[in-house]
Order: C-alpha cells, then structure tokens, then sequence
C-alpha cells in the first residue's frame, strides 16, 4: 500500500508573470479565499509517514486546482479577465503540470497492483455566510465506494480515540462534490482511495496548527492505514511515526 499526500492550496503566491493581477492593498490574498491557512503546515507533518507528497503553493485565486476545467470557478474574479493565451498558460503549465504529476505517480502504482491511499489535505473557515460550521474536522469520501468508506471510519475512530473533537463525514463539503480526488475516482476505479481531510481553521494561529493537534492527526492517520491493510501488506511502519 502506498500512502499519497496532497496539498492544493498550500499557499498564497503568484508566479513571477502574473503578480500584475494582485491589488497588495487587497486584504482578500491575505484570506482563505486565497489559501488554506494551517493545511501547509499539517501537510508537511503527515509527509512524515507518507510515501509520496505533493504540494501546490500558488494562490487558487489565480487558478483553482481542485476543481475541474469545465467549473466556472476555475477562474475567479481577479483572474477570469485574462486572455485566452495567458488562460491557456495558466491550464498547461501550473494546473495540469500539478495534477498531471499526482495522476501519474498513483497510476503507477495502481497498475502495479497496489492500494493507494491518498488524503488531499484542507482547512476550512470556522464562519462561511455568517453560518458558523458544525464541526473541528471533515472527512470528505464517496459513500458509494466501500474502501472509502470503511478507511474513514477507521480514521474517524482514530481521530476521536484519547481526543475530545468533533468530526463528521462528507461535511462541509460533499466527497461527491467537483474536486480533484473525485476527478482521480473516474480514473481509478479500484485500487485508489481517495479522501479529503479538512480542518477547521478555528485552530489555526499565524498560518499553523498546535503541534498536539496535527501530532494528533498524524497518529490517527498511520492507525487508520495499518487498520486498512493486511499483514502481508504492511508498508507503514509505525517507527514512521
């Protein structure tokens, strides 16, 4: 089993090129409207056990790479003015230059006959149009595939296990929803799980969760695989940890 580690809005950046778009007097790069606070950081601690990790750190308010070519949200307000050529170049060279690597990397190893697990880490705001969210953490799956299913749990059970959080399944977002694990899900049918980790960036301080808490995560997680795989599979060694 190989563990793979995602990370689309890691940061907020601009390429050289297109740093024109950016207002700095803007306070919106500064938001999770540009960026995941915390994710980045979380991401670089569970990177730790996992076999292989990648990392977007451009802003999604230049291009959303977690979301497909066809949503209208590819492209936001600041960057939907571009023209075709510099739209094009954003596709080719950042969007699909990311994800391409990630789809190439898990079919290597689902052709190989190896389960790959592959958690694409987030971090939400606590506040979305004045409605407070429900939860400390989201497990994002498709209920309709069983691996999916059944590694959620584990993780969830881990999660709770020694630690007073909230955490909920497909919430708040649907697992099913446009996004880049659900796109992967129509390119692998078996042998790829594929789960959205979020976390509520109530926790989050100067970009950063608390070490106890994504020490916490990072438990939970290496519990959850060896939970999910067989003896004569385990790859996960727990001196990762």
């Amino acid at each position: 089993m190989k563990l793979v580690l995602s990370c689309e809005h890691a940061g907020n950046a601009l390429p050289q090129q297109f740093k024109f778009i950016k207002d700095k007097k803007d306070p919106v790069w500064e938001t999770h409207r540009a960026y995941d606070p915390g994710a980045f950081k979380l991401f670089q601690e569970l990177s730790k056990i996992a076999d292989f990790n990648f990392d977007y750190k451009f802003s999604r308010l230049l291009i959303e790479p977690n979301r497909s070519l066809h949503h209208r949200s590819l492209f936001s307000e600041y960057s939907k003015s571009l023209t075709e050529v510099q739209k094009k170049q954003l596709i080719d060279s950042f969007y699909l230059k990311y994800r391409n690597e990630i789809e190439q990397c898990i079919a290597k190893h689902v052709k190989a006959g190896e389960e790959v697990i592959h958690i694409s880490v987030h971090s939400f705001t606590p506040v979305l149009h004045e409605v407070e969210r429900q939860t400390d953490i989201g497990l994002l799956y498709d209920p309709s595939r069983k691996g999916e299913k059944i590694f959620s749990k584990h993780f969830k059970d881990e999660l709770i296990k020694e630690w007073d959080v909230t955490v909920r399944f497909n919430y708040p977002y649907l697992g099913k929803a446009d996004g880049f694990t659900t796109y992967l899900r129509s390119k692998f049918e078996q042998n790829y799980i594929g789960i959205e980790l979020e976390v509520n960036q109530k926790f989050a301080k100067n970009n950063k969760f608390s070490t106890e808490l994504m020490q916490h995560i990072k438990k939970g997680l290496l519990q959850a695989c060896q939970l999910q795989q067989s003896p004569r599979q385990a790859t996960i060694s727990s001196a990762k940890f």
